[in-house]
């Protein structure tokens, strides 16, 4: 296993049994205390529930804890031995980190904590707009816009693969 060597701060994957994303986040907050940076990226969406429209939060990479570290050897075996943890994310033999561009871009989407909010939009001729919210100068990113569920689908690189999610969006009406 080959580590940084402890020298450097970057942001790493953690692969974990998915719904149990929360509960590794507050054990590594417990255990490690002030040493990590821990996030689970979720996103609010809008969906039906007996005829009337709520607002739910879903965590937007299910599966996927990321924490900011310099990881060594103690850590990495510290690490090891949480609960509903399955691996650190890896290449060969190297732990990985997470790329900067696809941080950065997880970062603009990121502003209230570790929560995606709703992005206004205005959809003229095929064409959308980003008027205010988290997507606003990312209109490069959105593959689509599902106007009677008021949601987004984004294409967004993630560990080195491109994947598609959804984010809420309110519709508004141009003036006339």
């Amino acid at each position: 296993m080959t580590f940084n060597g402890g020298q450097e701060e970057n942001w790493y994957a953690l692969f974990v049994t998915t719904g149990k994303e929360d509960d590794v986040k507050a054990r590594l907050n417990y255990k490690f205390q002030d040493r990590f940076t821990v996030l689970v990226p979720k996103r609010k969406l809008r969906e039906r529930k007996g005829g009337t429209w709520i607002n739910v939060i879903r965590t937007l990479f299910p599966g996927y804890v990321l924490i900011k570290s310099k990881i060594g050897t103690q850590e990495y075996y510290e690490l090891k031995g949480t609960p509903d943890l399955i691996k650190l994310l890896r290449t060969g033999n190297d732990i990985t980190p997470v790329d900067d561009d696809e941080m950065r871009v997880l970062s603009q989407l990121i502003c209230n904590g570790e929560l995606i909010g709703f992005s206004d939009v205005l959809v003229e001729n095929q064409r959308v707009i980003v008027v205010d919210g988290p997507l606003k100068s990312l209109e490069g990113i959105i593959e689509s816009i599902n106007k009677r569920k008021g949601r987004a689908k984004i294409r967004m690189s993630f560990l080195n693969e491109l994947r598609t999610v959804e984010l809420g969006v309110n519709i508004l009406k141009p003036c006339v």
